[in-house]
Formats: structure tokens, C-alpha cells, sequence
């Protein structure tokens, strides 16, 4: 099977995905800065979450642009990964409701975890398939995605001090994959050039 149908099923479930946490911004109630200034909280994480959502996309698009191929696996293992973030405007409302309760910043926390285990599980579902040597050679040694479940762990584990070094922790590694990751692009242009 080509890969053009799922690209377009997923490309319409992160857009909504980021619609619906918009939808959850809690408009101020007076028309002044402070009115604003109390809906900071809430635009802050749908901030954050919006960045995640904005790199599971851009790595999810060139993930696809070296796949020429997928199986009913891959399909599988791509909606498993768009059900852990579909759960994202759910997770990401409940901790800025609660004001960062431990429960829902664990909760968060988990979330990513489970969004990044459903991705490193697509990556391996596709490494199995027809042509799945390509991006496995394109993403060669993925220190991004090892860190990243280590410093969600560490989020996780720190939720149950405090809050607000959880999310730090949670920012940091939006931070780290916010620096463009230029492999597959680097892979593409050489097989380009080798042609």
C-alpha cells in the first residue's frame, strides 16, 4: 500500500487534535490585561502541547517521505500512536484546570510517554516492513528518541516533589526536539545525489 492515504487520515486527526485543545482556552472574562493575564496558565500549556503535537507531525512527515510502502501492521501501529495523542487536549485541561495537581501532571507526563512508545513502535513496525531498511538507515543512531522517555520518566518521577520542575522537564524535552532534526532530509538528498 502507498503511504499518501495514511499521511492525509493522520495529517486530519493532529489538526483536529489542535483544534480541540484551542477550543478548551478559557476566554477571559473582562476585557482588560488582567483578564487576560489570568488565562496565561491555559494558553501556556496548550502552548506546550501544541509543540508537541507540531513535532509528532514534522517527524511523522519525514518519517513518510523515505516509507514507500506500508502494511496493515503500520497502520495499526500509526493509529495506536494518533490514540495516545489524541488524548493530549484531555491531559493538557486537566492539568491546567487543576492548576497542576500531581495526579494530572503525572497524568501528562504518562501521556507523552505513551505517545513516544506508540512512535519508537511505529519506527519498528516499519523497520520490519518492505523497504524498512531506508529509514532505518536514514535515522541511523536516534539519541533524540532515547532521551526522550528518560526525561519524561524523570518528569513523571519529579511530579511526585513538585509540579513545576515536572513540567520543566516536559519543556526541556520539547526544547530538544524543537532544534530541526535534518537526517531524513540529509539521507534523501544524498540517495539524490548518488542517482
Amino acid at each position: 500500500m502507498r503511504t499518501s492515504r495514511l499521511e492525509a487520515f493522520s495529517d486530519g486527526v493532529l489538526a483536529i487534535i489542535i483544534t480541540i485543545m484551542v477550543l478548551e482556552l478559557e476566554i477571559p472574562h473582562e476585557p482588560t490585561w488582567s483578564g487576560l493575564a489570568e488565562s496565561a496558565t491555559g494558553f501556556l500549556t496548550y502552548a506546550l502541547s501544541f509543540v508537541y503535537v507540531g513535532i509528532y507531525w514534522s517527524n511523522h512527515h519525514h518519517m513518510f517521505q523515505v516509507v514507500e510502502q506500508i502494511s496493515g501492521a503500520v497502520l495499526w501501529a500509526n493509529l495506536h500512536l494518533l490514540f495516545w495523542l489524541s488524548l493530549l487536549p484531555f491531559t493538557t485541561a486537566w492539568m491546567d484546570e487543576t492548576s497542576f495537581e500531581q495526579t494530572p501532571t503525572i497524568v501528562y507526563g504518562l501521556n507523552l510517554l505513551l505517545a513516544a512508545i506508540a512512535y519508537y513502535g511505529l519506527q519498528l513496525t516499519i523497520f520490519a516492513g518492505p523497504g524498512g531498511e531506508r529509514l532505518r538507515t536514514a535515522l541511523g543512531v536516534d539519541l533524540k528518541g532515547r532521551l526522550s522517555p528518560v526525561i519524561y520518566l524523570a518528569g513523571i518521577a519529579l511530579s511526585f516533589l513538585a509540579s513545576w520542575p515536572a513540567v520543566a522537564a516536559f519543556v526541556t524535552a520539547a526544547l530538544v526536539w524543537l532544534v530541526p532534526d535534518r537526517r531524513v532530509e540529509r539521507f534523501l538528498r544524498d540517495e539524490r545525489d548518488l542517482a
